[in-house]
């Protein structure tokens, strides 16, 4: 576990998700995805966590007009929930193979986006919509393309 940053309130991001099947979902994710797992705990009438070590976590905020966008670069129509998990892999292609043979559906193959990396998505275990993306650029070379900054770049203070 890394020490907590100075001046930042918030150590990690936490998905929790319910999933009527867990075992197969605990495969899923753990065993085919190959997230490690940090823990697991057991309680009293059957109840099961198992808390996967998905690397670095960010919140990714969209209003509709990019959420929609989004959809239609990678899927070419609006597919996505409120809420979509994505995770970056090394290898796009060969990971949404693995994972459509371990009973994910794909939504959509593997796509070159506008933003430089290879995204698919797909529908997986505990009612998931996911993306994998492999970033085809440095993050250096890929904010100096049009459109890329930070909110504060985008918006300067009046």
């Amino acid at each position: 576990m890394s020490a907590p940053a100075e001046g930042r309130p918030v150590r990690q991001l936490r998905l929790v998700v319910e999933a009527e099947d867990y075992e197969a979902a605990v495969a899923f994710y753990r065993d085919v995805l190959g997230l490690p797992e940090q823990a697991a705990f057991s309680g009293g009438d059957g109840a099961e966590v198992v808390i996967l070590d998905a690397g670095r976590a960010t919140l990714e905020i969209a209003n509709p007009a990019q959420k929609k966008m989004i959809d239609d670069v990678e899927v070419g129509r609006q597919v996505a929930p409120k809420i979509r998990v994505a995770f970056e892999v090394d290898d796009a292609r060969g990971t949404t193979e693995r994972l459509v043979s371990a009973g994910a559906r794909e939504v959509a193959p593997p796509t070159v986006t506008p933003w430089q990396s290879l995204n698919a998505r797909l529908d997986a275990p505990a009612g998931l919509h996911i993306t994998v993306f492999q970033e085809l650029r440095t993050l250096e070379e890929r904010e100096a393309l049009e459109g890329f900054g930070t909110d504060g770049d985008r918006r300067p203070e009046v």
